[in-house]
């Protein structure tokens, strides 16, 4: 199949669905600019900033996104490129667009409280002292999966043939793997990674301060991510994969606990240049490929090997694309951040709405260039690796597919796709670890509030709360590869978010609103994933004996079927007219 039809396809559906439905779901809100939102209510310089739409997008865009969009299209690919185009399309315009969207809005309208609070005014303490433990332990598993994927990421080697660079080259740093030439990528990115980071205090402090104008931030921005690359060039870093993750696990420790401006949304802002330019690159390229003839190199269907490898395509196929179509972490991204940066209400539609659609095409990007731009018998081995002791890594998988996809459609040396590719999902990876990490904190502390009376001191520092988050986070990302860890991710967090679509819908129907299009959405992926999450367990944790994912996995179907419990006996109390209706805020 041509490359650029189902790439045009989807923008097309994608405009549609923006401009039809999302706008249909603001009226249904009552979206208003006169209500003030909790970031002008509460503002306290910290949490609570009211941020131009502009700022705000690029952050929320890089938090929601994540390595998610890339690397569950990239594994899930092994199923044949047609049937993720399909779930990517339809989940992010029925599903995923419609979770983010909402949950924002009701974060806002509830004074930017996390779903967790929004489900105790629906489901009472016992509703929200079981999705709280459900978040934490997903968001567990989420940044176990991400921090072990970018310690692999960042030390990525590739051959110097695939990238089309002479042996005697002088561009990259190099490094001779098994008698092969290869050039140090991953360092490149490592490299760049930490340049931007040190310098987001400086431009924080310009725009949040100093009151820069956001044009000329974006001009400094593009600046420093083009520096980072010229200095990762000439000064690529190189360590060990356990080595990465302590060191990632360090900084996230350290990120938490500072206020927003100072390093999460300000190397979020500069990170969404390489994104912006890197879908940009996705989107010309597949368009100019498709108009040069160039077709996949994936097959269409290749289900039997997908059952083989990954499991059977339904649920497995729906987990394994996991955030290029729906995700839960997103409502925590809405309820954590984003909620309380919300200047006006109009900018809900923009954030919750676009931010996923836009996600949803970069994955339909992905799916076009690791399809049509290595061979498939390349991007197997590079992803279901069958040398022992070789890690699967679809992060350089869809970095190759980049490199040869802009190679291909526009002439590019392979080496600079490659290199923007890998760029890409560093800045995704780093910005979802932190993010995640400052979220847990929150989740935590709202946890022990929950638990005790009086809270003792010590359990209401950052400190204490971030350090339980990174030591299991690392507990688990050096215990479980990649391929064992991400199905349980995906499940987890598609579980998530069909139960903050029935938290919403709860929200909704105690307003006397309409909530089919959140209900509908909320039963497909709980019936998909709670039948995921029993697979796992009896089918391949338990016979292997990986007793941690195995607790957490029938940890995850208890708390589950509760919240299904409580928020049926809910919609029973409001059906009879037990429970009076609530006011709209």
């Amino acid at each position: 199949m041509n490359a650029a039809v189902l790439l045009i396809l989807g923008f097309i559906f994608f405009y549609l669905a923006y401009r039809i439905y999302g706008k249909w779901i603001a009226k249904l809100f009552g979206e208003d600019d006169k209500i003030p939102t909790p970031s002008c209510t509460m503002k306290d310089d910290c949490d609570y900033v009211p941020t131009k739409p502009i700022v705000l997008f690029g952050h929320h865009f890089s938090s929601i996104a994540g390595a998610g969009p890339i690397l569950g299209p990239t594994t899930a690919l092994l199923f044949g490129f047609l049937p993720v185009w399909l779930w990517c399309v339809l989940g992010s315009i029925f599903i995923g667009a419609v979770h983010d969207m909402t949950t924002l809005f009701a974060s806002v309208r509830e004074k930017g409280k996390s779903v967790a609070e929004i489900a105790r005014a629906s489901l009472g303490n016992t509703g929200f002292f079981l999705l709280v433990i459900f978040t934490i332990l997903m968001l567990l598993l989420v940044t176990s999966a991400f921090l072990g994927i970018t310690a692999t990421a960042l030390t990525s080697i590739y051959s110097l043939e695939a990238l089309k660079l002479a042996p005697d080259q002088t561009i990259v740093k190099t490094v001779v793997d098994g008698g092969i030439v290869k050039a140090h990528i991953g360092g490149i990115a490592s490299t760049s990674v930490i340049f931007i980071s040190c310098c987001a205090p400086i431009l924080g402090w310009l725009l949040y301060k100093k009151q820069m104008n956001v044009y000329l931030a974006s001009v400094i921005a593009i600046v420093v991510c083009i520096v980072s690359v010229f200095i990762g060039i000439s000064f690529p870093v190189a360590f060990q994969p356990n080595t990465w993750m302590i060191i990632l696990c360090f900084y996230t420790l350290f990120a938490a606990g500072i206020p927003v401006w100072v390093i999460l949304q300000p190397r979020d802002f500069t990170n969404s240049f390489f994104l912006y330019l890197g879908v940009a690159s996705l989107f010309v390229g597949g368009i100019v490929a498709g108009f040069q003839g160039v077709t996949f190199n994936a097959p269409a269907f290749n289900v039997a090997a997908g059952t083989a490898k990954l499991g059977p395509i339904w649920p497995f196929l729906f987990i394994t694309v996991a955030c290029g179509a729906i995700s839960g972490f997103h409502c925590l991204v809405s309820g954590g951040t984003s909620s309380k940066q919300i200047a006006k209400e109009s900018d809900i539609k923009k954030v919750g709405y676009g931010g996923m659609l836009l996600e949803g095409l970069l994955a339909i990007g992905v799916v076009i260039a690791v399809g049509c731009g290595i061979a498939f018998a390349d991007f197997s081995n590079i992803v279901f690796p069958t040398v022992a002791g070789v890690r699967s890594n679809p992060i350089l998988a869809f970095a190759a597919g980049t490199g040869g996809l802009l190679d291909k459609a526009l002439g590019i040396p392979p080496f600079y796709g490659t290199l923007l590719g890998i760029l890409m999902v560093e800045g995704f990876v780093i910005t979802t670890l932190d993010t995640a990490v400052r979220l847990n904190r929150y989740l935590f502390e709202e946890l022990w509030a929950a638990m005790f009376k009086n809270v003792p001191k010590f359990m209401k520092s950052y400190l204490f709360n971030a350090l339980i988050a990174v030591i299991l986070m690392y507990l688990l990302a050096y215990n479980n590869a990649f391929l064992v860890i991400w199905p349980i991710f995906g499940t987890s967090n598609q579980l998530l978010a069909a139960l903050a679509l029935i938290a919403v819908s709860v929200w909704l129907v105690n307003r006397k609103k309409t909530a089919w299009f959140t209900i509908l959405p909320a039963i497909f992926m709980m019936v998909t994933t709670l039948y995921s999450l029993v697979v796992l367990l009896f089918e391949k944790y338990i016979p292997k004996n990986n007793i941690a994912l195995a607790v957490v996995d029938a940890v995850l179907i208890v708390l589950a079927l509760g919240v299904i419990y409580l928020s049926y006996k809910k919609w029973r109390e409001l059906k009879a007219g037990a429970a009076p209706a609530g006011k709209t805020a």
